[in-house]
């Protein structure tokens, strides 16, 4: 039996807000290890309910929840390979929705998940391979 004082109130529940995963990607983004939140600098962090059409047909993605998030711009690794075009700045997008969607489908914390996605594109940034970006992930607990 659930203890009435910690049980969630599901009758009142809502889903998360745009809001409400933004601040849960600032207090991941703060768990991560210092050394790395330190290498990223000023790179944004932006959440949307979907990706736009023109970012899913780029990728050849078919369904609006195809996509959990963007790093959008030239990582460090290519950065210097690449001339400075007047392309917008770097950018990491969450999408809401999709993210949702997979909370309900997986037995996964939504705080792990939005930690989980966040690091993925936070490794783009850094060209980062899967092994690397797991290891992070171990770090931020």
């Amino acid at each position: 039996m659930t203890d009435k004082s910690t049980a969630t109130n599901w009758v009142e529940a809502r889903a998360p807000s745009l809001d409400d995963l933004e601040i849960m990607a600032r207090d991941a983004f703060a768990a991560l290890p210092e050394t790395f939140r330190a290498l990223t600098g000023d790179l944004p962090i932006q959440v949307a309910d979907f990706p736009q059409d023109e970012v899913l047909d780029d990728l050849g993605i078919e369904s609006e929840f195809g996509l959990l998030g963007l790093f959008q711009g030239i990582g460090l690794a290519h950065a210097s390979a690449v001339p400075y075009t007047g392309e917008m700045p770097n950018m990491i997008w969450l999408y809401r929705r999709p993210i949702l969607d997979y909370w309900a489908e997986h037995d996964e914390s939504l705080g792990g998940i939005v930690t989980h996605v966040l690091i993925h594109e936070i490794g783009h940034h850094f060209g980062l391979s899967d092994e690397d970006m797991e290891a992070i992930e171990r770090a931020a607990g």
